[in-house]
């Protein structure tokens, strides 16, 4: 069972290395975003598949602030795209 973890970690690994080609060849800004966020979503799976097979259950946390880091990382490139940070609770109307 170990060396199916394996093997699906390791295809995880090449999700990432074709979202890096991604990046680099990525026209627009928002192409270049979705591929950081496939990187953050295929770290999540594979140190998830790496804790399964080598049961270490700390490496859960790590998958957790992984996820977590993904999730910022969206929210601070829509605010940062958006004109005038659109969207921001803390603006005033009028």
């Amino acid at each position: 069972m170990t060396s199916f973890l394996y093997l699906a970690g390791l295809i995880l690994l090449l999700t990432v290395a074709a979202s890096l080609v991604r990046i680099h060849i990525g026209p627009t800004r928002a192409e270049r975003m979705m591929s950081a966020q496939l990187i953050g979503t295929s770290g999540v799976g594979t140190v998830l598949l790496l804790a399964g097979a080598e049961g270490n259950g700390a490496m859960i946390d790590v998958a957790l602030v992984l996820a977590l880091l993904a999730a910022f990382a969206a929210v601070a490139f829509v605010k940062a795209s958006s004109p005038d940070g659109a969207g921001d609770p803390e603006e005033e109307d009028g």
